[in-house]
């Protein structure tokens, strides 16, 4: 299981899913441009000490992401989906894509991704924060691949 950020544009919640990913053995893919200046710095309090085990590689586009995933699945995280991360069936290799917190992903992002999920909410809420909707969804993925660590 992976997860991947497509231009991400706020650094706390980057460090965050960071952090998380790296207590459950998950890699991250940061796709850019970033909308922060990619580093330590800008993930001090929310990565904290998590950086140094984390396995994280920096894309410089979509397109040289999408060249190093070699045929995995694209399951993407949006608002717009129709289909719940409930109904999915993950498998061990997908990859967790989910977009900037501001905008999400371009049309050509969202066209591409194997799968479209979204979370069930309360009528007339907008969106969960990106992290806490990375734990939830990557929850799920680990829980049905049993990939959570040993």
């Amino acid at each position: 299981m992976h997860l991947a950020l497509y231009q991400p544009d706020i650094p706390p919640n980057t460090g965050t899913i960071i952090r998380m990913a790296a207590c459950l053995g998950v890699p991250v893919h940061i796709i850019e441009p970033c909308g922060f200046p990619f580093g330590e710095k800008s993930f001090r309090r929310a990565g904290m000490d998590y950086i140094d085990q984390s396995r994280i590689t920096r894309h410089s586009s979509w397109e040289s992401f999408l060249d190093s995933i070699a045929g995995q699945r694209i399951i993407l995280l949006s608002t717009k989906a129709t289909k719940s991360y409930t109904e999915c069936c993950f498998k061990k290799d997908d990859i967790l894509l989910l977009g900037q917190e501001s905008a999400g992903v371009p049309p050509d992002v969202h066209s591409r991704a194997d799968e479209r999920l979204h979370i069930p909410m309360a009528k007339d809420t907008r969106s969960l924060n990106i992290a806490v909707s990375a734990a939830m969804v990557l929850g799920e993925a680990l829980r049905q691949t049993n990939g959570f660590p040993k």
